[in-house]
């Protein structure tokens, strides 16, 4: 039986629990590969002792929560998500790891009972940004928090501040005028701003958060057809409606972006995320 899920969250678990999560779980390694050099400078932050316990919101397939359990070792962590798929996927890895003290759960963390005071960290790598009610979201994931525990995320700044995005969008767009995600409703930059950053957190009822700016370039693959393909499985839904000669016009504008991004270590773009720490208040 499905999980629960709150009607706000209901789309984006329909593409999540769908083709969404199979794109990504298909992709989990590029994924990974992609955003790596943020993965420690994230795990440092977290601090994750030998016997706490760590909630991963949104583990996709369980890099973190992996790494959360690693460094756990006495304690545990729970990794939850929305897609079956990559919730299969987390699971196997931790079993092929020899991991015991880590389970994974699908849950919509807006709304799922997660306990109350029982996690000293939660935290997520770009897995907070879709809640249909951030407010609530956090809210709900302040209290599964023991009175001393610490929020610690991972998210993108915002879209002004990275290359990636614009480079593929305006290269799929064969001259129309693609609007780009929204800052203030659910997508991959909605935590991109520190103001609603701060606003959301405080509300939910959280110390006033703290966010440290990084740089680090995004990988998309050792080669450019590599990349072209991965990079098709995030943008290509927007060829679908163009006809043949601008659906070509598209396709060169891509394969020349990546071909310009192409370096000794892949091909690689400009991006840009905050860590954010908050405490649980009062």
């Amino acid at each position: 039986m499905r999980t629960y899920v709150h009607p706000s969250n209901a789309e984006t678990a329909g593409n999540w629990d769908g083709p969404g999560g199979d794109f990504w779980s298909d992709n989990a390694d590029m994924f990974d590969a992609g955003v790596a050099r943020y993965l420690q400078p994230f795990l440092d932050a977290a601090a994750i002792g030998p016997d706490l316990q760590v909630l991963d919101v949104g583990c996709g397939a369980g890099q973190t929560t992996r790494e959360a359990a690693r460094l756990a070792a006495a304690g545990s962590a729970v990794g939850v998500d929305l897609s079956t798929r990559l919730l299969d996927l987390a699971r196997r890895r931790a079993e092929q790891e020899g991991l015991t003290n880590v389970r994974f759960e699908q849950a919509d963390a807006q709304v799922a009972d997660l306990g109350a005071d029982r996690y000293d960290r939660v935290i997520s790598r770009t897995g907070v940004m879709f809640f249909g009610d951030p407010v609530a979201a956090f809210t709900n994931l302040a209290g599964a928090l023991k009175p001393d525990g610490r929020l610690v995320l991972l998210v993108w700044q915002s879209l002004a501040e990275q290359e990636w995005f614009p480079a593929f969008m305006g290269a799929v767009a064969a001259g129309r005028d693609i609007p780009p995600p929204p800052a203030d409703r659910p997508g991959p930059f909605s935590l991109g701003d520190p103001e609603r950053v701060h606003a959301v957190l405080t509300a939910a009822g959280f110390t006033e958060p703290t966010l440290v700016g990084l740089r680090e370039p995004m990988f998309y693959g050792p080669d450019v057809a590599t990349a072209e393909t991965f990079v098709l499985g995030l943008v290509g839904g927007a060829l679908a409606d163009l006809d043949d000669a601008a659906r070509a016009e598209a396709m060169a504008a891509l394969r020349a972006t990546l071909e310009a991004h192409l370096g000794p270590e892949g091909v690689t773009y400009r991006s840009a995320m905050w860590i954010v720490t908050a405490e649980r208040a009062g």
